[in-house]
Formats: structure tokens, sequence, C-alpha cells
């Protein structure tokens, strides 16, 4: 009797390690991805954003002159005038001694809020548009990873804030990365916040984004469409954002 043959089951991909995806979503994020979303694990990249984010803090806290920039900032309220000298010194010593005390909390809560607040938006986006809808879980990892772009920029905002005269870091902007640090100073709030969503490293996460959630149901997501998601979803944002900026202005 004839027999008919076994075809054998193709054997599933090898798993990337952890370390692995952090690099590869940045250099072969098509492949990373499909690894990701068929094991998501958000704990290593959320733990190594937090990571990195905390060294950057202490860079930039012990930089800065924190009686300087608090000065500066009282010179430029409208109160100003109506504060006596000794009124502005109790102020700048005040300023001083709890700007760094938040820096440090914001550089550790700060980018897990972000992650969490991020992960939800682009899962409800995609679930909503698209009918893709792969969990929460695999949302957030999918974003905690996309924000691996951190493993770049971290070291480039590290050389710059050492390299720099500490009067000279500008503590809104930086890193020149975005349109604002190529506009002159004296330009409207409004116009300053909508050039500094213009990034090179935020653009760069909205494009791993778009190609993450792509990765979730390829049939019924291209990846061109899945980062039009993303980028709709931050242009929202930065309208609203802008919009607030100009109200209060």
């Amino acid at each position: 009797m004839a027999t008919t043959p076994v075809t054998p089951a193709p054997e599933a991909p090898a798993a990337i390690s952890p370390i692995g995806r952090l690099f590869g979503v940045l250099f072969s994020p098509g492949k990373t991805f499909d690894d990701i979303v068929r094991k998501p694990n958000w704990l290593f990249p959320a733990a190594t954003l937090v990571i990195l984010s905390m060294i950057a803090t202490v860079v930039f806290v012990q930089r800065v002159d924190w009686r300087e920039v608090v000065s500066q900032q009282i010179e430029k309220s409208p109160q100003a005038a109506q504060l006596s000298a000794e009124q502005k010194e109790q102020r700048v010593e005040m300023g001083a001694k709890v700007a760094p005390v938040f820096g440090y909390v914001a550089g550790a809560v700060f980018p897990v809020c972000i992650l969490l607040l991020t992960a939800l938006i682009m899962w409800g986006a995609y679930s909503l548009l698209a009918g893709v809808s792969p969990g929460f879980k695999t949302s957030f990892s999918i974003t905690a990873h996309s924000f691996m772009t951190a493993i770049i920029s971290t070291p480039i905002f590290l050389l710059i804030i050492l390299l720099k005269p500490r009067d000279a870091i500008d503590i809104e902007n930086p890193v020149a990365t975005n349109v604002a640090a190529f506009l002159p100073g004296e330009i409207p709030k409004w116009l300053f916040t909508l050039a500094k969503q213009i990034d090179i490293f935020t653009i760069w996460i909205l494009i791993l984004i778009g190609i993450g959630f792509a990765a979730v149901n390829r049939k019924k997501l291209s990846t061109g469409k899945a980062v039009g998601i993303a980028f709709s979803v931050w242009i929202l944002y930065v309208v609203i954002r802008t919009g607030i900026a100009f109200v209060f202005s």
C-alpha cells in the first residue's frame, strides 16, 4: 500500500533574547516586533527606560545651576515687580532646593507614566481605526520597545549636557533634535511648543509603534496604514498641546 509522506511541521522561529529585542527594534524592527507580538514582554524595556532616564536625570540635575534657573523664572513672571529683593531671594532658595528633588522623582515616574498613557491611547486607536486589538499586554510591550530609541538619545543627551557650560544649558530644550532648537530665542510660546514636538526621536518612535502594531495582524493592517495611524494620533496631540499653549500664552 502506498504511504502518504509526512510533512514535518515548520519550526518556530528562534526567540530573540530580551537584550536582542532592545537593539533589534532599532535596526531590524520587522523581525523583532514579530517576535515581540508572539511573546510580549514589557518589563525589561520599561526597566531599561527608567534606568536610562535616572542616569540622565542625575547628570542633568547635577550640571544645572538651579539658583540661576529659578532666578530667571522669577524675573520673567508677572509678579516679579511686586516682590522685594528679600522675597525674591527666599523664593530662589526654596526653588533651588525643590527643583532637584522634583527632577529625581520625575526621572523615575515620568517614563512609566508616558509608556502607560501611550500604550493605552495606541491600543484604543488601533482597535477603533484598524479593527486590530492585540490586548493591553502586547500594546504595552510594543510601546515600551518602541521607546528604546532612548538607547541612542540618552548618550547624545549626556554628551551635550557634560560638554556645555553650566550656564549655557537650556532646561526647556537641552538637546537640539527638534525644530525649536533652530528658531530665534524670542518667539511666541505656542510656536515654541509646536516646533519642539517635531523631534527626530519622536518621529522614530512613531514609526516603530506603527511597525509594531502592524506585526499584530499583517493581513488586516499594512505597515503604511499602521504608521499613518500612529502619526494621526500624534498630530492630534500636537494640536491640543499647541492650542493649550496658545490660550495660556
